[in-house]
């Protein structure tokens, strides 16, 4: 689509309402596309000499709509230059609808990462410095990359944090125009500057821990800028998926180190030997775990080393129904890997691992025990904030997604934002065939087996999507059996994710992947594979949160191109358990062995568990958020910092 187009331009600004004052919707588009011609004949430097003028206006207090239209053509006109791609007329729109505040949902392959090119700019030569926080290190590492010849062009700086980096590194990175890091090491860094006595980012000042006539040492110096502007990618999964737990820089409570060790050894010993229903109960939809009497009773008289003999009673069952959940509820290569003698979680959104996470309140420990390893302790440090917390603490927040419009009520009551819809540049040619729903997970296997071979047979590339690493490591044995050549795409292998990706678009493929939200795979068809159909993704489990099914079904079909996917799920899938009560289970199970063409009426069953998990999920949020605001009231009102004096984990 060309700016040039009339009639594709009037169709998507009446689908697009544009909110800039002052400015009529035809003008603001036709003014960045007119400023195209004559920006062309300018050489590099006299390019570099333009955003240097931008800058010093913006810095001057020009207002930033005045100057948008000049700001967004410079950066499509850097672009063209620097990389050969110059922003399309929905990238624009998705573009000002970031930089209106908005969250803006732009369908997969669009090109997100290129609109976000020019809010960021825009923000960045107000000089106060923009930040582009992502999922995980790859992406912000990936997007550094694409985006710092564009700015070198324009005569602004572009720095990269990964999670490996120094904290000179990171004040480097934090000096530089833009900033592209994963929105933990964003957080991380704003409480190691608290807790090392450097001054307060953002909007709240009030708990600066700097001594008068004490000057700072440099290592000690905040190496964060204040929180001027914060674009997040995959916005529903940083800031409403993944802040269910704060962000936390803690230690284990009082006592030593070995004595600790001892006691989440021995609590995993005994968890160990506990029946569920006769020593515990677990109540699977509010996940609560407690001891019975007679499960007290075992803790009591068992045997315990010296340094368990004198702890509490309470405590002692504190540890056991620790040691329960993580028995229970945590299953290796599904919630955790071990790597190097270590358990490091998997990010169930992304399917990545998050080497610097950990789950509080000793469950980590407690995991650590189970799995037999070196038990670890925290650091002598103690803080935390809450991802929204921190977010809300940027004078401005924007973001883009492909999947955020489910989240919109969401969107508006914890930030304030408001999600746009930006239409796809060509119309979607994605063809959704009916879904296939089956008794046992092995019909299911059996099922998705056939339907890879078939597709295979004819030469389409095929995409597979698990909700897990042990899933798709079965999968990926069904798979073997019949003799199907694959590729695996999950956290165990992250070195070769970048060439898997980039095959999986390739006649004849097979890929087999974890959830693929916040991966920013691009899978780009072989020429010949558009004639055959395009690629077809199968869903072969539910996700807890439909977005996250909507993201690996948008891997097909994109850029117009031809694809179609198809869901698969059986009643014993994990989010049944989760959704439904066992007896509604046995309901369905029964409806369906006995009227097998009412499959669809149990899709729809299906698809009201998944929404029930969501609402579940809604409220817990809801919930900590209430908690974290009352403890955060509390403790500014006895004059504490609310994000270093906590509970230690």
């Amino acid at each position: 689509m060309s700016l040039a187009s009339l009639g594709s331009l009037s169709s998507l600004l009446a689908r697009f309402p544009l909110r800039i004052p002052g400015v009529r919707k035809p003008g603001l588009m036709a003014r960045i596309g007119g400023l195209g011609g004559e920006l062309r004949l300018l050489t590099r430097d006299e390019l570099r000499r333009r955003s240097l003028s931008l800058r010093y206006r913006a810095l001057s207090g020009e207002a930033s709509d005045r100057i948008l239209p000049e700001a967004f053509a410079l950066v499509s006109e850097a672009a063209d230059r620097a990389i050969g791609t110059r922003p399309d007329d929905v990238q624009l729109l998705g573009a000002i609808a970031m930089h209106q505040g908005c969250i803006a949902e732009m369908q997969s392959g669009e090109g997100k990462t290129l609109a976000a090119t020019m809010p960021l700019f825009l923000a960045a030569i107000e000089g106060h410095g923009a930040h582009l926080a992502t999922a995980n290190d790859y992406l912000a590492a990936r997007d550094a990359d694409l985006i710092r010849p564009v700015f070198d062009l324009l005569g602004l700086r572009v720095g990269a944090i990964q999670a490996s980096s120094s904290r000179a590194e990171r004040r480097r990175a934090y000096a530089c125009d833009v900033t592209c890091a994963a929105a933990r090491e964003l957080g991380s860094d704003f409480l190691r500057d608290r807790l090392l006595g450097g001054n307060s980012c953002g909007r709240d000042n009030a708990f600066s821990l700097t001594f008068p006539g004490k000057p700072q040492a440099a290592h000690a110096a905040p190496v964060q800028r204040e929180l001027h502007f914060a674009l997040v990618d995959e916005a529903d999964c940083v800031l409403i998926d993944e802040p269910s737990p704060p962000w936390i820089v803690t230690s284990l409570p009082g006592g030593s180190a070995s004595r600790a060790e001892a006691t989440f050894r021995w609590a995993a010993e005994v968890a160990a030997e506990l029946a569920e229903q006769t020593d515990f109960r677990h109540d699977a939809e509010s996940s609560e775990l407690s001891l019975l009497p007679r499960g007290r009773r075992k803790v009591r008289e068992r045997s315990k080393p010296e340094e368990v003999c004198d702890l509490p009673e309470i405590e002692l069952h504190d540890h056991v129904e620790r040691a329960l959940r993580a028995l229970r509820d945590f299953t290796r290569d599904r919630h955790y890997v071990v790597r190097d003698g270590a358990a490091i979680l998997v990010d169930e959104l992304t399917g990545r691992l998050a080497p610097g996470r950990r789950w509080r309140d000793g469950l980590h420990q407690a995991i650590e025990a189970k799995e037999k390893l070196a038990i670890s302790v925290g650091t002598a440090e103690s803080a935390r904030i809450h991802p929204q917390d921190f977010f809300r603490r940027y004078t401005k927040l924007t973001g883009m997604s492909g999947t955020a419009i489910e989240a919109r009520r969401e969107f508006r009551s914890v930030f304030g934002l408001a999600v746009r819809v930006i239409p796809s540049n060509r119309t979607s040619r994605r063809v959704s065939l009916p879904d296939r729903v089956f008794l046992t997970a092995s019909d299911k296997w059996d099922a998705v087996v056939a339907e890879v071979m078939m597709m295979h047979q004819a030469g389409r590339p095929v995409l597979i999507g698990t909700r897990s690493i042990d899933r798709s490591e079965e999968l990926s044995r069904h798979l073997k059996a019949a003799g199907i050549e694959h590729a695996v795409l999950n956290a165990l292998r992250p070195a070769e994710e970048a060439a898997i990706a980039a095959q999986a678009g390739q006649r004849g493929r097979v890929t087999v992947a974890t959830n693929l939200a916040g991966r920013g795979t691009d899978i780009r068809l072989a020429d010949e594979v558009a004639q055959l159909g395009g690629l077809h993704v199968i869903c072969a489990e539910m996700h807890e949160s439909a977005r996250n099914d909507r993201q690996l079904v948008g891997q097909c079909a994109r850029h117009g191109d031809p694809g179609s996917c198809r869901r698969f799920v059986s009643l014993d899938d994990q989010l049944l358990e989760a959704g439904l009560s066992p007896r509604q289970v046995e309901r369905l199970k029964g409806t369906l062995a006995a009227r097998p063409e009412f499959a669809s009426r149990v899709g729809r069953a299906l698809r009201r568990a998944q929404a029930r998990v969501e609402r579940r999920h809604f409220q817990q949020r809801k919930l900590l958020r209430f908690v974290e605001n009352e403890r955060r009231k509390m403790q500014a009102e006895m004059g504490l910092d609310p994000f270093l004096d906590v509970d230690a984990e």
